[in-house]
């Protein structure tokens, strides 16, 4: 616990500066992330024999960095996706022999991580940039109360399949802590946007907790207890950013489709 600790508190500093300056630092850092994050995926799958291709995953980040680099273009974004399953479906047809699940895999590591978390960069170029702090607020807030809550009051399992730790009374604990947290955030920076951050926090909690319980997910199905050993006391860039990877993308759309 004492290494966690240091470690969030060594790690929150750098990210706080990250969104704060945004710009080309925020870009390159999501970048970065999306490449570390891509390796850890795919290198869990190893641990299975399967063979998902990390330089079509690597090579993809770099694209989608270099195709939104002026923000997010409808068609720049399906010229990537194409040249994308492209590549993936040109490099199984010349492979030594034809392995259709590694390369569902590689096409599943780009879209679920690479595009997933570069909406991070799509919401700092949307008219609202400043909810880009509810991306973090939803999942970090939703993990510390559910977390709290499930080992003060939880009795009743979540998904014991999955993440047998998990409880019902956490899950709520979370939803209805990371609401706090969001009217907080409302009222002190965008207080002419209380409800739709208090919709965030709510929904956002949900949408977190179900990014988590999908890398968890994954986990148990390779056989790993981490993803990788980046942050100490907190795993891989997916263990801290599994979240995150799933409320980036519902706080993007949620700005263009409902506060527009």
């Amino acid at each position: 616990m004492l290494v966690r600790i240091i470690s969030a508190l060594l790690g929150i500093p750098l990210l706080l500066f990250v969104v704060i300056k945004g710009g080309i630092i925020l870009k390159i850092s999501m970048l970065i992330l999306a490449i570390l994050g891509i390796d850890e995926f795919f290198n869990a799958f190893y641990n299975i024999h399967m063979k998902p291709s990390k330089i079509i995953g690597i090579s993809s980040a770099f694209l989608l960095a270099f195709f939104t680099y002026e923000g997010m273009k409808i068609d720049l974004i399906m010229l990537w996706f194409f040249l994308n399953t492209f590549m993936i479906l040109i490099y199984t047809l010349l492979g030594k022999k034809v392995d259709v699940l590694s390369s569902g895999i590689t096409a599943l590591g780009i879209y679920y991580i690479v595009f997933f978390m570069f909406h991070i960069n799509f919401i700092m170029s949307s008219n609202y940039p400043m909810l880009l702090w509810l991306v973090f607020i939803t999942a970090f807030a939703t993990d510390t109360f559910a977390y709290f809550t499930g080992v003060f009051i939880g009795k009743t399992k979540l998904c014991p399949d999955i993440s047998p730790k998990k409880t019902i009374e956490g899950s709520v604990g979370g939803v209805l802590g990371c609401m706090v947290i969001s009217g907080i955030f409302a009222s002190i920076v965008v207080p002419q946007m209380l409800i739709h951050c208090l919709i965030l926090g709510f929904f956002g909690s949900i949408v977190a907790q179900l990014g988590d319980l999908t890398a968890s997910m994954f986990k148990r199905y390779v056989g790993i207890k981490d993803y990788g050993k980046i942050m100490p006391g907190h795993g891989g860039v997916l263990d801290r950013f599994d979240s995150i990877l799933f409320t980036a993308p519902f706080v993007y759309y949620y700005i263009i489709l409902v506060i527009k």
